[in-house]
């Protein structure tokens, strides 16, 4: 396990969310060839865990995300694999799979169809292991993160997590080289990272009970819950302490400016817990 002084870098390389060996090239894709070090209950493919000295339960980890570089090609499901998540569709079992080619210098994904779609890479999986010990599903989301897929944590964006743990104990994975709110089918164009960058830093003076981020899309704050209402109302809670934070406001106050100039997105419907993001874009309140 790799531990860190805070304010450190650290750059991973990743595999794709199945641990697939290389490039989907047809059959089953059940069988699909993957890496020796593949388990059948393994979860996703996780690079960690790194162990950031100073952090402890009642601080926060801040993640600077500075580089997600995608590999040359990426996978999406829709049915088969993802059978449980598409039922509600009626798919048919065998389900589809689209091959991307990933052009990095360009920063577009063409699939076999000729479908050609712009990227925008992230990592789907940043987070921590929940304080109970045990084995636990790398699946659904959690307050101190994990399996969030929110689109809009890309290079160039802060994240801040509670953390659980002594250590904090964060690790990566789950590559998204493009990915609609929501994540319909239940897969994004699902890839390797061949570069990831990330600094990771404590902090003892930003109490959090959930993810917040500031990206490129503006301040955001991350719901979850067992249903859109729960994950909602989750975000807006996290939103309006936000709006306190920064804006000194009461909380009345903080629920009429969120009426106004917050946007609410739907992050993921798929895994389980769903999903909410609250967004205060750029320049929306001053």
């Amino acid at each position: 396990m790799l531990t860190v002084d805070p304010g450190e870098t650290v750059r991973y390389r990743t595999l794709d969310a199945w641990w697939s060996a290389g490039p989907y090239a047809g059959g089953s894709f059940d069988e699909r060839p993957r890496v020796p070090q593949y388990q059948p209950d393994a979860g996703h493919a996780l690079v960690g865990p790194v162990a950031v000295r100073g952090a402890r339960p009642g601080t926060t980890l801040e993640i600077r995300i500075d580089a997600v570089v995608p590999a040359s090609w990426g996978t999406t499901v829709a049915g088969g694999w993802a059978s449980s998540v598409n039922r509600r569709y009626r798919i048919e079992d065998a389900g589809v799979v689209h091959t991307w080619d990933l052009d990095v210098t360009a920063m577009t994904g063409r699939n076999q169809h000729g479908h050609t779609v712009a990227l925008r890479p992230f990592l789907g999986v940043l987070g921590m292991p929940p304080a109970e010990p045990g084995r636990h599903s790398t699946i659904p989301p959690r307050p101190h993160g994990g399996n969030l897929d929110c689109k809009e944590l890309v290079a160039g964006s802060t994240l801040w997590l509670p953390v659980p743990v002594d250590g904090a104990l964060f690790s990566v994975g789950d590559g998204h080289a493009a990915q609609g709110d929501g994540e319909v089918s239940g897969t994004a164009i699902e890839c390797p990272m061949d570069r990831v960058e990330l600094t990771l830093d404590v902090r003892d003076d930003l109490p959090l009970t959930g993810p917040v981020a500031h990206t490129p899309a503006g301040w955001l704050t991350i719901g979850l819950g067992a249903t859109l209402d729960d994950a909602a109302f989750d975000a807006l809670e996290s939103m309006f302490a936000l709006l306190g934070r920064l804006y000194g406001v009461t909380r009345p106050d903080a629920v009429a400016l969120a009426s106004v100039a917050v946007d609410l997105r739907v992050t993921q419907v798929v895994n389980q817990v769903v999903g909410v993001h609250a967004v205060l874009p750029p320049g929306a309140l001053r």
